[in-house]
């Protein structure tokens, strides 16, 4: 693992995405204190994060993902009311016109 200054990343930012994308990971510094972390792209990410929507408000603390991932269906809809039994109610109110 290496780490990096902001300016010298600045300087040679190319260098070091071949770095990470060679499965490397880079620690990024300013003034010795880590802030950010470089590295090669994930296989696959949190599927709560697929969205880039819904990560970008994850970032921002508008949303915070669930503890608890459910993987079940989910409910059925209620039943819907049968389309014969819809006209003939449509026909007995038009009935009286």
């Amino acid at each position: 693992m290496k780490s990096v200054g902001i300016k010298l990343l600045n300087n040679r930012i190319s260098e070091y995405v071949r770095l990470a994308a060679a499965g490397e990971t880079i620690l990024i510094t300013d003034r010795d204190r880590v802030v950010a972390e470089l590295g090669p792209l994930r296989e696959r990410r949190s599927p709560i994060l697929e969205d880039a929507f819904l990560a970008n408000a994850v970032r921002n603390g508008l949303l915070s993902p669930p503890t608890i991932v459910d993987k079940s269906p989910p409910p059925a809809p209620p039943p819907l009311y049968p389309l014969e039994k819809i006209l003939e109610q449509l026909d007995e109110d038009r009935s009286d016109r």
